[in-house]
């Protein structure tokens, strides 16, 4: 599962000009599942986002995680980080998983979220044309990859 991570003041998704999904303090989430994912790629990326200290003390240090803050998610799907562009000029998304699974784990993280992490999550909409809107504070933007980074 691949992630990109941007700390927001405040995010919203909007999905045939009615909003979807609205937050002010938190982490906007663009996320992939790849076709090779399986639960540990999930509950690896679930847990690490939860508890990523990347908002700061009160002595400007990143020690805070979006738990911390009373934070909240907002989680959009989003094949594309699943982009190969070595050949050409049109990426290949041969990597990204079908629909069908990248649906399930899509909601599955948001759900782990929402009731493990106590974090309150929502989600944009799946497979839908999405106009996300951001304030980008920091800037503060973090990719990560479960492939990379478990061990």
């Amino acid at each position: 599962m691949r992630a990109v991570i941007q700390r927001v003041s405040q995010a919203a998704v909007v999905v045939d000009k009615k909003t979807a999904a609205e937050i002010k303090k938190g982490l906007l989430i663009f996320l992939c599942v790849c076709s090779d994912d399986n639960q540990k790629d999930l509950e690896y990326l679930a847990k690490k986002i939860a508890n990523m200290r990347i908002f700061t003390d009160q002595n400007g240090k990143f020690n805070l995680s979006v738990k911390d803050i009373g934070g909240s998610c907002i989680v959009v799907s989003q094949f594309t980080l699943a982009a190969d562009t070595k050949k050409g000029n049109r990426p290949s998304f041969f990597y990204a998983a079908e629909p069908k699974k990248a649906k399930d784990f899509y909601e599955k993280f948001i759900a782990i979220l929402n009731d493990q992490y106590r974090i309150p999550t929502q989600g944009g909409v799946f497979a839908a044309h999405m106009d996300v809107s951001l304030t980008n504070d920091g800037p503060v933007t973090i990719f990560i990859d479960s492939k990379i980074n478990i061990q």
